[in-house]
């Protein structure tokens, strides 16, 4: 078999993605400048992510100060967060520029599962910071009682085991029967009808919207309230920033969120190779990437933490009980 097909108007040469495979999916070879850019970028923004969460990750499991049921969740925020960037951000940017899927059948079956779970696990995990912060903003006195670190590990497993049996059902035969949709070697298409997408966005973008919307409203309202009303003026404003910087967490998840499902529902049971949908996956996983920026932008206790942990200060002699809040305002 010959390795060179044809050459098209735009001098695009087409070659088999496995010359020696009679089965072979042909692709479109490009200008090597435009894959080195596009793969310098993948490869910078993926190590942005991982070295970003990592910080978190280190953070929150390194100093005492921040062993907090609401930090338990950012934990697992960040957890999320980090398998984006090891493997779905990777894996999705060579989808957007390979024409060929050269990773096998098995994986193929396996990455949209973790694609998804990892996703519906952020989003899952943004619900219970939500619901956090209402209670510590609405009921202060008692949140001490009512939510602790074991309780936040508890929400953050069941969490997990949820969008793993979740996206199971949602991509049961792509997983059971990976070879159903592809038409020769080297094609890895997803394809989901509209119906269980239709499902997926009541269950991951309304159902959550209208939760979360609703009890950030509320947060805001009682935080106003209290700043007004109660003397403890910097619990209040404590608490009312919290709750501003996750609220925006939530704000940015979804603006990722949304251009996706409007493509899904737009394209309807096309969702396999399409470039756009695979652009809106590269969409949602760019939002974790931001997640730490927000932190750093809003927590001075990431700020500091990440100092001295990119200092090596972690490694001295109780540097977990360093003081990481003497000069938050």
């Amino acid at each position: 078999m010959s390795i060179w097909r044809a050459t098209n108007t735009d001098n695009e040469i087409i070659q088999y993605c496995f010359p020696n495979n009679n089965l072979s999916c042909t692709k479109y070879v490009k200008p090597g400048a435009e894959y080195i850019f596009v793969y310098i970028f993948i490869s910078t923004i993926s190590i942005f992510t991982v070295f970003l969460n990592l910080l978190v990750i280190i953070s929150i499991a390194h100093f005492k100060q921040l062993h907090t049921p609401t930090n338990v969740l950012i934990f697992s925020l960040a957890v999320a967060d980090l398998i984006v960037g090891l493997i779905i951000m990777p894996v999705q940017g060579i989808k957007l520029i390979e024409p060929c899927w050269y990773f096998g059948e098995i994986f193929c079956s396996i990455f949209p599962f973790i694609f998804y779970v990892v996703i519906t696990a952020s989003l899952g995990n943004l619900i219970i910071i939500s619901v956090d912060r209402y209670i510590a903003v609405n009921d202060p006195l008692r949140y001490p009682a009512r939510v602790n670190t074991n309780r936040a590990v508890l929400s953050i497993v069941v969490n997990w085991a949820f969008c793993c049996i979740y996206s199971f059902f949602l991509l049961y035969e792509t997983i059971i029967y990976p070879e159903k949709n592809h038409t020769c070697v080297g094609e890895c298409i997803l394809f989901i009808e509209l119906g269980y997408i239709i499902t997926d966005v009541i269950v991951t973008l309304v159902t959550p919207c209208c939760l979360i919307i609703s009890l950030y409203m509320k947060i805001c309202f009682i935080a106003k309230h209290q700043a007004e009303h109660i003397n403890s003026h910097k619990k209040a404003k404590s608490e009312k920033k919290a709750a501003r910087t996750l609220g925006f967490v939530v704000i940015v998840h979804l603006l990722c969120w949304i251009p996706y499902y409007i493509a899904a529902l737009t394209l309807g049971q096309d969702t396999g190779d399409s470039l756009v949908i695979n652009i809106m996956y590269w969409i949602l996983c760019m939002n974790s990437c931001l997640n730490p920026l927000i932190y750093a932008m809003f927590y001075r206790w990431f700020r500091i933490s990440a100092r001295y942990i990119l200092t090596l200060k972690i490694f001295e002699p109780s540097s977990e009980y360093l003081n990481l809040f003497m000069q938050e305002k």
